[in-house]
């Protein structure tokens, strides 16, 4: 019979005694009866449940986590709850909308637009279109989790657990799995559109609204369905003009999560902690029980100063360009949409909150999905706007180097104060002005003695 890995009564060497696999190991093999191995149990409903839940998120994949695991997680969550297919009103009402939108925004903002097609989505319908960014965006962190479990042992314990180690790695990337798949399958039941959490999830140029989520989001509000549907058109429009006009910005905001990753640390005594805490209560032949080993905690709290940068950057990166939309959209229905301040105020309450899928996103990867300082960023751009024009406002996107700083939202109606709308010069005055700067400033000794006419020249 094989003897559990974390017993201590084995003939054989341990190669994880004293690290977090000989409690892991131990745990699983104490939850069944009499202590059997759960790999040995392979008679019993309990040892082949176990198995199999294994082998299904050990199959063989691209990268560091399993996406096909991840996927059906996340369907799985859409299914229970009603998710109707969208049907064609559904995409006319929205290519509708978001036609009525980019004709508002045009006085609003010199960004044309950004949207090439429109689409009614439902929360499945997310997920797919959604997929290969959240890829670039967790499989960095994935990536670090995996390998750093088994990079942590000492180099005598890798060569005695051979291919063990490997099959743990495993093990933690379809854990991860599990876990993503549950927090994206929460987050399509709250998504409103395809750039409602201030990144670029969706396609390029590819205006969307989740539909279920938009119905369930109108029915807390005293205002129509149809001015919601308007008002978050508008908001996703607004998003793609930026994104479109920007390109900077996109490698700018997933740049800083890919940043954030590399300086990853695991804390294997904490996980030793955690482990020893948490398996007491954990069922073996239930691998979602298992997977909240990792739910939070598994890397280190302390920051490095990179990653501290990093996550400065996209927070506010993330606050800038929704404050940014917020401005726009605010300027462009002033005059048309008499219910669009009782939208706004209700669209940034909820851009404030969050929700349990946030946060469950927020303790795997470690980031926050919803920028703190909205208000701020957009009371900045607004400031900016009223002095110098909107022309100004968007010019501060040419260069990430142009930007706000934190500094800048402390004290957001001082961001370039002095900045006023450029005067109008006359033809001769622009020819002079343009020779002054051509020419360069005069020498400081342009009218000392020997500089200046020659008297025998007069």
């Amino acid at each position: 019979m094989t003897n559990n890995p974390g017993d201590p009564g084995d003939d054989q060497p341990n190669p994880f005694k004293g690290t977090p696999f000989e409690q892991i190991f131990g745990a699983l093999g104490g939850a069944f009866p009499g202590g059997a191995n759960p790999l040995g149990a392979l008679g019993g409903a309990g040892g082949m449940a176990f198995i199999q839940q294994l082998q299904s998120l050990m199959q063989p994949h691209d990268g560091p986590l399993n996406w096909n695991a991840a996927s059906d997680m996340a369907r799985k969550q859409v299914a229970q709850a009603s998710d109707p297919s969208v049907s064609q009103r559904d995409n006319d009402r929205v290519a509708d909308a978001v036609r009525l939108a980019d004709h508002w925004l045009d006085v609003a903002t010199e960004f044309p637009s950004g949207v090439s097609t429109t689409a009614a989505w439902s929360r499945t319908e997310w997920l797919v279109e959604t997929q290969p960014v959240w890829k670039v965006l967790v499989d960095p962190v994935a990536a670090r989790s995996v390998t750093g479990l088994s990079s942590g042992l000492p180099e005598e314990m890798k060569a005695a657990a051979g291919p063990l180690v490997g099959i743990i790695g495993q093990a933690v990337g379809g854990m991860l799995a599990m876990q993503v798949g549950q927090g994206l399958g929460a987050l399509a039941g709250e998504v409103l559109t395809a750039s409602d959490i201030g990144l670029p999830l969706g396609a390029a140029g590819k205006a969307a609204l989740v539909m279920s989520n938009v119905r369930a989001f109108a029915d807390g509000l005293d205002v129509s369905e149809d001015d919601v549907v308007l008002y978050l058109a508008l908001r996703e429009a607004a998003h793609q003009r930026l994104f479109a006009h920007v390109p900077w910005l996109r490698e700018h905001l997933l740049g800083a999560v890919t940043d954030y990753a590399r300086g990853l640390e695991i804390n294997a005594q904490q996980i030793q902690d955690r482990v020893q805490e948490q398996l007491r209560g954990i069922d073996p032949t239930n691998l979602e029980s298992v997977q909240g080993l990792l739910e939070g905690g598994l890397f280190d709290p302390p920051q490095t100063a990179a990653q501290t940068e990093a996550l400065s950057r996209l927070e506010i990166a993330l606050a800038l360009v929704e404050g940014w939309v917020d401005e726009v959209v605010g300027q462009a229905t002033e005059e048309r949409m008499p219910s669009a301040a009782k939208l706004r105020e209700a669209v940034r309450r909820r851009r404030a909150a969050g929700g349990p899928a946030e946060q469950t996103f927020a303790a795997l990867v470690g980031l926050e999905l919803r920028p703190r300082r909205l208000r701020d960023a957009s009371t900045l751009w607004g400031g900016l706007r009223a002095r110098s024009g909107a022309e100004a406002r968007d010019g501060v996107w040419m260069h990430p180097d142009l930007l706000p700083t934190a500094s800048d939202l402390d004290d957001p109606l001082s961001f370039r104060e002095q900045a006023t709308t450029p005067t109008e010069l006359s033809e001769d005055e622009f020819d002079a002005e343009l020779r002054k700067l051509l020419d360069g400033p005069e020498s400081p000794d342009s009218d000392s003695p020997g500089t200046g006419p020659d008297p025998a020249a007069e």
